[in-house]
């Protein structure tokens, strides 16, 4: 699945776009930076309540296929400049983490 076909399919707000023909490989979920800096896998969707202009650095550092806000979580603008240079995908939805992470679940699995 392509970053593209999974806002698509869950009809995600695009915050900022960088690569819409990444391929979504899994999904991870933490908003403790340091932690998820270690375990994210490359490819995932790393979906976060934490908005600030750090998570375009640790996306980048970790290689995942974009970040997902939930709760409804807007991004500050700092983290719209740093996804920006760093060429980090920012998506959102109002989904509770939860929810979000079984959404991103069924939408992998069905392509598989």
């Amino acid at each position: 699945m392509t970053v593209s076909a999974l806002i698509s399919s869950l009809s995600l707000h695009v915050f900022h776009l960088a690569d819409a023909e990444r391929s979504v490989t899994g999904g991870y979920c933490g908003d403790l930076l340091s932690w998820v800096m270690g375990r994210a896998p490359a490819g995932a969707v790393w979906m976060t309540i934490m908005s600030n202009g750090n998570v375009a650095g640790v996306a980048s550092l970790s290689d995942v296929a974009c970040v997902l806000l939930t709760e409804g979580v807007a991004p500050d603008p700092d983290l719209l400049s740093k996804a920006s240079e760093h060429g980090v995908t920012i998506l959102g939805c109002a989904a509770g983490t939860y929810e979000a992470a079984g959404r991103v679940s069924a939408a992998i699995e069905g392509t598989r």
